[in-house]
């Protein structure tokens, strides 16, 4: 496994992209040099999310649009009318190319205020905006001798951490009930019938146990997204590549869409959006690819989804792949097919990666939504997807959202989400375990804390390191390589 090597920045402040507040959205943010996909899976869990090799985590306590980690548990999932609306329109035009000029749903649910399923389309209209980054800048290091240097340090001392994570917030289903159903006398009594005919109706009652009802077998969403055919007029083609492919030909169509989703979406600047500020928000990542036995066939790291409408780029889906989930980083698309509902289209394919790749491993289940702002009504819609968890900012556990605890975010915007005092975290940070965090200090130095304190005495920086453990986590605090160059 590559060791993670991280720069922290400490506390940021940026203007907010939900409620377009100046200088209100408050964070967390370290640069990732690299990151090795088990310690990224456990920072999302801990509220973390990446934007190209920039991590941050929001201090929900104090930001003005507290963002909450949300997840969806796919193999638990069930599509609603309005998910089935949206695959039957998709597959109906690839089958006869016709368009439903009528509806625009994806600019008809900027209005909705996400609460609930009614006979609207619960549309993933849009990504989340790109996060402001800091002005800092991350110290110029050589990766590759880095872990040279972590590799030789790992031969001569190795700290076993653990961390167990239990499925917390499991909704358990409901208990079969049994209905006792009325029998209704005939209006014939029986003996108004012949004797005979009684007898060869018992005879016949025996012979023959009543037939059961037929059960209609609902469509699964695989279903619905392998009933197209080779004589439809038009062809969808979903092509997987993994993000160090896409940085070396990265190709005009994908830039060029981008900017088209951009502007007309967004209403960027279009001086801004340029073929390098693509690359280092969507393209660039820290993940360093695994593939091995263990991993699904594509392996884990970061991958674009590129949706071919015939021969035409029509979206692309940004994901990491990790040891637990399928994390969504963005998803744009062309805004001429917006009456395919593309954004909840892209949803529903993630979705079906997960469930694929969960056949066969089933510990990779979950799809990673990003943040779930509440606060902002536009973005309640990745709320609508069913078996849905929120992360608690302060105990680390999944809760399952439920209207109860819509209706705690509507009494207040930010809120402990877990009530219950849970168990000591087996991955909290406390004081003590700053010793044995890995500090590089200069391109050919990587040593532990306590063996710098014991080389120059007191440390000024003490506390930034004690803040960056308790937000990342002991277990990452430990493996994953703190740069103190200034």
């Amino acid at each position: 496994m590559s060791a993670s090597i991280v720069q922290y920045f400490g506390p940021q402040t940026s203007k907010c992209g939900y409620c377009t507040g100046i200088v209100c959205s408050k964070s967390h943010g370290m640069h990732a040099y690299r990151l090795s996909c088990d310690d990224y899976q456990e920072l999302i869990d801990r509220g973390w999310r990446r934007c190209g090799n920039y991590c941050y985590k929001p201090q929900n306590d104090v930001t003005c649009c507290p963002c909450y980690t949300i997840k969806c548990d796919a193999l638990e999932f069930k599509l609603t009318k309005s998910n089935k609306k949206i695959l039957r329109r998709m597959n109906k035009f690839l089958r006869n190319g016709k368009r439903e000029l009528s509806e625009h749903p994806e600019q008809q649910s900027k209005t909705d205020d996400g609460d609930g399923d009614g006979d609207g389309d619960d549309l993933i209209i849009s990504s989340e905006p790109h996060p402001q980054l800091p002005d800092k800048k991350p110290s110029v290091i050589d990766v590759a001798h880095v872990e040279t240097l972590a590799q030789a340090r790992s031969t001569q001392q190795k700290t076993a951490v653990s961390h167990e994570v239990g499925d917390g917030g499991r909704i358990a289903g409901d208990g079969d009930q049994s209905t006792a159903s009325k029998k209704f006398a005939s209006s014939n009594p029986p003996c108004a019938k012949k004797k005979k005919q009684m007898r060869l109706e018992r005879r016949q009652a025996k012979s023959c146990p009543p037939k059961e009802p037929k059960v209609t077998q609902e469509k699964s969403l695989r279903d619905f997204l392998t009933s197209t055919s080779d004589s439809d007029k038009h062809q969808l083609k979903i092509v997987l590549v993994a993000a160090s492919d896409i940085q070396r030909s990265c190709t005009d169509a994908v830039h060029a869409l981008y900017r088209k989703y951009q502007i007309v979406i967004h209403n960027d600047n279009p001086a801004r959006l340029t073929l390098s500020s693509m690359q280092r928000f969507l393209v660039k990542s820290p993940l360093k690819h695994q593939k091995s036995e263990d991993t699904p066939d594509m392996g884990y790291g970061s991958f674009h989804q590129q949706y071919w409408l015939d021969d035409k780029l029509i979206a692309v889906g940004v994901i990491d792949i990790l040891p637990g989930s399928v994390s969504s980083v963005y998803f744009f698309y062309d805004p001429d097919y917006s009456f395919l509902s593309l954004g909840t289209y892209g949803s529903l394919r993630e979705i079906d990666l997960v469930q694929t790749i969960a056949e066969r491993m089933p510990s990779l289940k979950y799809y990673y939504m990003g943040f779930y702002i509440h606060s902002c009504t536009k973005m309640r819609y990745k709320g609508k997807l069913s078996a849905s968890y929120l992360l608690c900012p302060e105990t680390y556990i999944w809760v399952p959202l439920t209207d109860d605890i819509r209706n705690k975010l509507d009494a207040k915007k930010y809120q402990r989400l877990n009530p219950v005092a849970a168990d000591k975290d087996v991955n909290e940070f406390v004081n003590q375990h700053v010793n044995d965090v890995q500090l590089l200090l200069d391109p050919r130095t990587c040593i532990t804390y306590q063996q710098f304190v014991q080389m120059i005495g007191d440390y000024t920086g003490r506390d930034a390191i004690i803040e960056y453990g308790e937000l990342v986590g002991k277990v990452c605090a430990h493996r994953m390589i703190y740069v103190s160059m200034s």
